[in-house]
């Protein structure tokens, strides 16, 4: 050591300051890369920086017969720093050996590893060289094996039948981390490079990947396929899809081909969601000012899908369902959820793809933005939606969710691959779109609409984080969105605002919310607007306090508190604030008024229901209270409102059936004397020139009819499924209310009249609409017989039940069949745990079962059970439904405690309106 310290002192006479100390930094990255080891990559949140990927020449050969693949691909990388490894991501391949190499631009020679370690539980591949690899461009070359595999993620197959005869297709979802599952990969969001693709498939079966073919050539009975280059992406974004396909075609008004693929003989069903496409491609190529960046658009139906779709840069996936629309079988609902996927994934052509979040703490990014403008492209398509109205359900859910001590900040910290999965839910989705919403409304359209296109122009082909957003909106509207944003987006939960009169003035307080009623700490800037007594009279500002006031006087000159009923002031005006709001006693009861006499907007009428019943659930207002305003909403004709009375009547029987059986009766009578007068005017069959909106309102109020034991529903719901088993084209069940007929129908089943169930099997089993086989499985277990829904249960699992289909059959579980499924989950853990492995699927099984009980003795059973079965990919959504189980036994408590509950519930039973 002496001697190194004297030639270092003797080269730093030779050299000035400057020099030297360059060269000891040479000295420190050198014996740091000398250092290296295997151990110091493991466990690690991302991979080392010291390469970069530039270009991928990939080649895949999958073998549909033995479901098996092998590939190999050369990496053009840039090596930036000193190092004897590389470290990039592979997770369930097989490298083939003697396959790996790596050859610097400036030299011809080969570098063989002297060791490759794959670890298999950070799914990275350690390449250890036994020299410093020379800096610059190089390339990496590696030839691996892998397994079509059935999880539906990574390089998977899925099923279909031709001609009577099951074949597979080969399939990719890569996000968010399922690229290594196809090839070695550097598969962070940041490490973006061009993609060269070739395919070896059978001659007979058509080829898809992100870009058009640019070369085709016969090899024996296959058929080598060669995609142009792709622009820069992102690892997760790459797609290849092999199978038999039908297809339509059109192209936007600049000349971009845009197909739809299918199985064949199904080809008729993809023309709406084609029709949709071409439109939405031009719209927002006006939006955001940039045109679509590729030069074609493929979307494809998978038979075998996890999520509702995926949007691969130029061949966007789908469920079946997501995408193909039958005029005959498909239910308004169905086209409605066509149009807005669609729109939801050709959003994040331009936000997600062309440019792209820098890691998935930005996930919100992507999902969030094409969430909010799925719903402004499906408005300006199809205006008589109403879909900003009905975009209130995706806040609610957001809402819902958010007010959960175990919810989670729109941006998240990511420690690991395997915590990635968990954040696809309703914050980064459904709050994300809704605090965009909110933002927007704040800012105005069209000031944002610039900010948003001089975003998309600055970072087109690159990464940017939440920062580079506010950053350009701040530019452009002068406002402070960062400092106003960081509050909705760097903590969790929102506030609720307890707005009360006093000496004339309108006094606001805002707390955090929370569903369990206990005090949060958080504290935001809210946006306010307000209107008082007509929308004719509004006021918006920023609430950056605790608390604050306005005079009165000063908004509406009518004020006057004795002027009775007339007087109403509603905060949040058409809820496009993610908060809620609590008014005092005086408050409210004006705003029953202004809701009796027609005088509140549907998106009002929706939002004071909506925060009525949350507060409820909270024990902040009475179950009473909340009844007593239902009524008020005795003549509402809006879809979505009354789609929300629907939801929301649901799980008011659910609790009282916990809290106080012997009411149930009187509430479920309430419930069907207020959804009478909607249910008598729309009837069972469509009219001429009906609405799309009366159309899936009633499908809706029929099942919740027969939900609530409404025996004239139930008797001719029954009725007019018999006339369907004889004829399938009979017009007495048309697809709209085939969802009704179904629950009803199972309602009349138990174990010793099993009829009802064995035909809706025989339905399920005969029909090869997607659609069709999702409606019957989401009302086989709404039996009241506990025996009923275990063989419904078990069904789920049987060979006939598509993986990505199970979860349906969860959502419709009576309540009389929730011990027995909660039975059968614990039963079936293993299995299930090992089918659905990880990702939202399995946490579905979760939620689904355990978040409607509601005694803490249940969900400290929950949480027993699932002690030593828990693991990464589903500790949160198990924590919110246990939470949500603590919720509901608090609130029956409440419900329990409340004296006078019986004598409304009564009075409201037979009042005759």
């Amino acid at each position: 050591m002496g001697n190194l310290y004297g030639k270092l002192m003797h080269c730093k006479q030779l050299l000035d300051g400057h020099l030297f100390e360059g060269f000891l930094r040479k000295i420190r990255r050198w014996t740091m890369a000398e250092e290296q080891n295997v151990e110091q990559f493991k466990g690690q949140a991302r991979l080392p920086k010291f390469a970069a990927p530039k270009r991928y020449d990939l080649f895949l050969k999958p073998d549909l017969a033995s479901c098996t693949f092998s590939g190999s691909v050369r990496i053009a990388l840039d090596v930036v720093g000193h190092t004897r490894f590389l470290v990039l991501n592979a997770a369930d391949l097989a490298v083939k050996e003697g396959s790996v190499w790596f050859r610097s631009s400036s030299s011809s020679e080969e570098i063989r590893p002297v060791e490759i370690v794959a670890v298999e539980g950070d799914e990275i591949l350690i390449i250890r060289f036994d020299r410093l690899l020379p800096r610059g461009e190089g390339v990496l070359g590696i030839g691996f094996q892998g397994t079509l595999n059935d999880k539906m993620k990574g390089f998977y197959r899925s099923t279909y039948e031709y001609k009577g005869e099951k074949k597979n297709m080969a399939v990719t979802q890569f996000e968010p981390v399922d690229a290594r599952r196809c090839f070695p990969c550097w598969d962070e969001p940041v490490c973006k490079a061009t993609f060269k693709i070739t395919l070896e498939v059978p001659s007979e079966l058509v080829a898809l990947s992100n870009m058009p073919v640019v070369d085709e050539k016969l090899d024996g009975p296959n058929r080598i396929v060669s995609f142009e280059e792709s622009p820069i992406m992102s690892t997760y974004l790459v797609a290849i899809v092999v199978g038999l396909f039908d297809y339509v075609e059109a192209s936007t008004s600049d000349g971009t081909k845009v197909r739809v693929y299918c199985q064949v003989g199904k080809s008729s069903q993809g023309k709406f969601a084609l029709d949709v496409a071409v439109k939405t491609l031009d719209l927002y190529k006006k939006y955001f000012a940039v045109p679509y960046p590729l030069p074609k658009l493929d979307m494809v139906a998978i038979p075998d899908f996890a999520a509702g779709a995926m949007e691969n840069y130029g061949l966007v996936t789908y469920r079946e369902t997501a995408l193909l629309f039958d005029d005959r079988h498909s239910a308004a609902s169905n086209k409605q959820r066509v149009a807005i996927v669609v729109a939801h994934e050709l959003a994040h052509q331009w936000f997600g793809n062309l440019v792209t979040m820098e890691w998935w703490t930005h996930l919100w990014l992507n999902e969030g933005f094409a969430t909010w403008v799925s719903y402004l492209a499906a408005d300006s398509l199809f205006p008589e939606w109403n879909v900003w109205t009905q975009f209130l359900d995706e806040t609610t859910t957001g809402l819902r969710l958010d007010a959960l001590t175990e919810s989670h900040p729109i941006e998240v910290d990511i420690n690991h691959a395997s915590e990635i999965e968990e954040i696809f839910d309703a914050i980064s989705y459904k709050k994300g779109a809704s605090v965009i919403r909110m933002l927007q409304s704040y800012l105005g359209a069209e000031c944002f609409q610039k900010a948003l296109a001089s975003y998309i122009k600055k970072f087109a082909y690159s990464n940017a984080k939440t920062e580079d957003l506010w950053a350009v909106l701040e530019k452009e509207s002068g406002e402070p969105v960062k400092k106003l944003m960081h509050s909705w987006t760097k903590q969790k939960g929102y506030p609720v605002l307890s707005v009360k009169v006093r000496d004339g003035n309108l006094e606001f307080e805002q707390t955090q919310f929370l569903s369990s009623g206990s005090s949060g700490v958080g504290q935001w800037i809210v946006p306010i607007t307000l209107c008082c007594c007509s929308y004719k009279s509004q006021e918006k500002f920023l609430l950056e306090t605790k608390s604050d006031k306005m005079n009165l006087t000063k908004l509406c000159d009518s004020f006057d508190s004795g002027k009775g009923g007339k007087f109403w002031i509603k905060v949040n005006v058409n809820q496009t604030g993610f908060y809620r709001v609590n008014y005092d006693d005086e408050l409210a009861s004006k705003l029953r008024y202004a809701i009796e006499s027609h005088q509140l907007t549907a998106t009002d009428r929706f939002g004071v229901l909506d925060d009525s019943f949350a507060l409820s659930m909270a024990c902040k207002q009475t179950l009473s209270s909340l009844l007593s305003l239902m009524a008020a909403y005795k003549e509402e004709s809006e879809y979505t409102v009354l789609s929300h009375i629907i939801t929301t009547s649901y799980k008011v029987v659910d609790v009282v059936a916990d809290a106080a059986p012997e009411l149930v009766d009187d509430i479920k009578t309430f419930f069907i004397s207020l959804l009478q007068y909607p249910a008598e005017k729309l009837g069972w069959d469509p009219k001429d020139g009906e609405s799309h909106l009366d159309a899936m309102l009633r499908g809706e109020i029929l099942t919740a009819l027969a939900e609530f034991g409404h025996d004239i529903t139930i008797n001719e719901a029954v009725k007019r499924f018999h006339a369907f088993m004889e004829d399938r084209d009979t017009s007495l069940l048309p697809p709209d209310t085939r969802k009704a007929a179904y629950v009803a129908l199972m309602k009349t089943v138990n174990n010793s009249n099993k009829v009802g169930y064995e035909s809706l099997l025989r339905i399920y089993r005969e029909t090869d609409l997607s659609q069709e086989k999702v409606r019957i499985l989401s009302a086989l277990a709404s039996s009241p017989d506990p025996s009923v829904v275990l063989e419904a249960l078990n069904f789920l699992l049987s060979s006939e039940v598509r993986n990505q289909d199970a979860v349906h059959g969860l959502a419709g579980i009576s309540r009389e069949g929730r011990d027995v499924a909660w039975m059968w989950l614990k039963e079936n853990w293993e299995h299930i745990s090992k089918t659905w492995g990880s990702g939202f699927l399995i946490t579905r099984f979760i939620s689904s079962i355990v978040s409607p009980f509601s005694s803490d003795e249940k969900g400290d059973e929950i949480e027993n059970f699932f002690a030593t079965r828990s693991k990464p990919s589903i500790s949160r959504t198990l924590k919110q439904s246990i939470e949500r189980v603590r919720v509901n036994a608090k609130w029956v408590k409440s419900i329990q405690s409340e004296t006078s509950l019986g004598e409304v519930v009564e009075e409201l039973a037979y009042r005759i309106y």
